[in-house]
């Protein structure tokens, strides 16, 4: 069978388009679905392909792996976004899938690229031809599948998780892009180790966000057979660039320093180093789980509400999205600032772990096993418990192990409301 995506070059393509693998052994990364034991390999070399759902972020391959399916398989292939398409085009396809099907000439790979922006109704058209083998459905999602798509077509649908390549992985990418004589650059220019390094780093195990940058970096070469150092990467991508000065620590730094700050109650510097990894394109989700930990290991007990607000705002900032996602984020790191500060929940945590990791448990006291079973009477479990409510809310009695009595992981700071 001639492949669907035989490859015709046309330099007028981006450069992550004409990269992309055209069959498994070109395809770089997530071992654990395409490497010789993966689950997806085991299915396209027995061409016993099921329907499937690629969960994963931007770059890791999802459209590639459909595209590399339907250039190995003996189906019919037919792609649509989720964006754009609707019920109408949904009914449109299947009916020429029934017909495929009927006429003897197999099968048809429906790829659903964000799956996960198809409401209830249009995700329920595909369930029943999903169900009867009509369609091999192939869905693609940067969103956790399981509260995006609907129960019933999740369960008829293998879920295939990629990951975010590797470091090492993301350089190949790149090395291959320069030095592809018909699809890539053909050596004609080299890349720097650093500069290598940055664009690797910078991408954040986004394949496709790495060639894109490589694309911009060519097209600022002076001349054509020139080098891609680091001062004209850093030129090319601009003041993005100053959170992954790695040799300066410049990303860590800034985030220690912005921890520092509101642990310390400096408001001012506080927002001095949300702006700073706001303009270095720091990734939403990582600053926001930063103020979280926050409020939770230094606010903590001290004013409980900072945990509260810190989780809406990352809840906030991550359905906004960026430029609007600051303003929730400047709150939170506002009022943690501000906020009385107390690590005793933290300290206290970690200092019942240690007794657990190094043996230091002993036995549940017997009024506090389960006695909801029979027999449980006789083995005298439960039978002296004493039911708080029964007593006005509080009624002395030992929880500890008898081993444990008198340990005191928690001490209250007396900050604010941890008293």
């Amino acid at each position: 069978m001639d492949s669907l995506f035989d490859f015709v070059i046309d330099e007028n393509k981006p450069l992550a388009d004409r990269m992309r693998p055209q069959k498994l052994s070109d395809f770089i990364g997530q071992e654990q679905v395409v490497g010789l034991n993966g689950p997806l390999r085991r299915m396209m070399e027995r061409d016993q392909l099921q329907s499937i759902l690629f969960y994963g972020p931007p770059g890791t391959g999802k459209t590639t792996l459909a595209r590399v399916i339907a250039n190995t398989t003996n189906n019919h292939y037919v792609a649509i976004n989720a964006v754009s398409s609707g019920i109408p085009e949904l009914r449109k396809l299947i009916a020429q899938a029934e017909q495929t099907k009927q006429s003897g000439l197999g099968r048809t790979i429906v790829f659903i690229d964000e799956i996960h922006r198809f409401n209830k109704a249009q995700q329920d058209v595909l369930l029943p031809y999903v169900e009867n083998g009509t369609i091999i459905l192939i869905g693609a999602t940067t969103e956790n599948p399981f509260f995006e798509i609907n129960s019933p077509l999740l369960s008829r649908m293998k879920i295939i998780r990629l990951e975010k390549l590797t470091a090492k992985q993301m350089k190949q990418v790149i090395l291959r892009a320069i030095k592809d004589p018909e699809r890539g650059y053909g050596g004609r220019f080299t890349i720097s180790d650093r500069a290598l390094e940055i664009l690797a780093d910078f991408a954040q195990g986004d394949a496709r966000a790495a060639l894109n940058m490589l694309e911009q970096a060519e097209f600022m070469l002076p001349q054509a057979d020139g080098e891609v150092d680091e001062k004209l990467l850093r030129d090319t991508l601009g003041k993005a660039m100053q959170r992954y000065d790695k040799k300066g620590d410049q990303h860590y730094d800034i985030v220690s320093a912005f921890i520092k700050s509101m642990r310390g109650s400096d408001v001012d510097a506080s927002l001095h180093y949300l702006a700073r990894m706001i303009e270095g394109g720091e990734e939403l989700r990582f600053i926001a789980r930063r103020i979280v930990i926050c409020a939770a290991e230094d606010v903590g007990m001290a004013d409980p509400q900072a945990l509260v607000i810190a989780n809406a705002a990352a809840q906030a900032a991550d359905f906004v999205g960026w430029p609007e996602a600051r303003i929730p984020l400047a709150e939170a790191v506002c009022y943690i600032a501000r906020a009385p500060k107390s690590n005793a929940s933290y300290m206290g945590i970690d200092a019942a772990l240690a007794d657990v990791r190094y043996g230091k448990v002993g036995s549940v006291p017997a009024h506090l096993r389960d006695s909801h079973y029979p027999g449980a009477a006789a083995l005298g479990h439960g039978t002296t418990y004493k039911y708080p409510h029964a007593y006005g809310g509080w009624v002395e009695q030992q929880y500890l192990p008898d081993e444990l009595c008198g340990s005191v992981y928690y001490h209250a700071t007396h900050n604010g409301k941890d008293q």
